[in-house]
């Protein structure tokens, strides 16, 4: 073997990879590959979610953001809060001297976002920020309150992120992590991955016209650390007090963390 040969295969060993659903993809393609997925599904990420969750993931944000307890003049920041749900439901109670930064990877959900929040009268104290959640735009200490829905999943390097959100917390500061999760509930795991595995996809086909993206984001929900794990990803990153909400007998879990130092 020529020592050209060699070297070429060395230097292909050493690109880092991460996970894209269930392929390996090198790291420095696998934003892209999420951008486009999201792309294709911004117009119905909504119906989306309603499908993959039966219509439960509204149930599901009230909760975290009851849990959440924003209050008057707080300052928020909804990350990957694209389509605005979140966002939605905390204006009211930060107002009238509180804001929201939702804050996207992806320009295509943000639009989706803010003419969602303008039709709902929601414009001032509202900002859309693109960015990525591995590396914040924003100050140190900015933030009363992070919240993150269905989005941690889709990033390269989750630890990258929670080292970001505890960065950008106020002391005292709380983060709450909405994502889907592992089954607890004994026979749950198994019917779930035959909705999430044969019939999801086909209902994107159907519904969407996109039968691949509804396949990565299975996929993406099956990659996934347990509920422990991410628990510890979380404390690693220094956030303390860490909680965790089986919701749906574990098929999303709410994790809740604070900034004390």
């Amino acid at each position: 073997m020529s020592a050209h040969h060699e070297n070429g295969e060395q230097s292909q060993a050493l690109v880092p990879t991460t996970h894209f659903g269930y392929q390996e993809v090198p790291e420095t393609e696998k934003e892209q590959l999420v951008r486009g997925v999201f792309s294709n599904v911004a117009s119905k990420y909504d119906l989306m979610n309603d499908l993959m969750s039966l219509g439960v993931h509204r149930l599901w944000k009230r909760f975290t953001v009851d849990l959440a307890r924003p209050r008057p003049g707080q300052r928020v920041l909804d990350l990957a809060g694209g389509t605005g749900d979140l966002a939605a439901a905390i204006y009211p109670r930060v107002r009238p001297n509180g804001s929201i930064v939702v804050s996207d990877i992806n320009p295509e959900m943000l639009a989706v976002g803010e003419s969602r929040l303008a039709d709902k009268g929601i414009i001032a104290g509202v900002e859309f920020v693109e960015a990525n959640a591995e590396d914040l735009p924003f100050p140190d200490r900015e933030f009363d309150l992070v919240t993150l829905a269905f989005g941690i999943r889709n990033m390269t390097h989750p630890e990258r992120a929670l080292k970001e959100i505890h960065r950008v917390l106020k002391t005292g500061g709380r983060v709450l992590i909405l994502e889907f999760s592992h089954p607890r509930w004994p026979g749950l795991q198994t019917i779930y991955d035959m909705y999430s595995f044969k019939l999801l996809p086909r209902i994107g086909e159907l519904v969407a016209k996109d039968r691949e993206s509804y396949q990565y984001l299975v996929e993406s929900i099956r990659r996934f650390p347990d509920q422990e794990t991410f628990k510890m990803m979380m404390e690693d990153a220094g956030l303390e007090r860490v909680e965790v909400f089986n919701l749906s007998g574990g098929i999303v879990a709410l994790h809740r963390g604070f900034r004390m130092d």
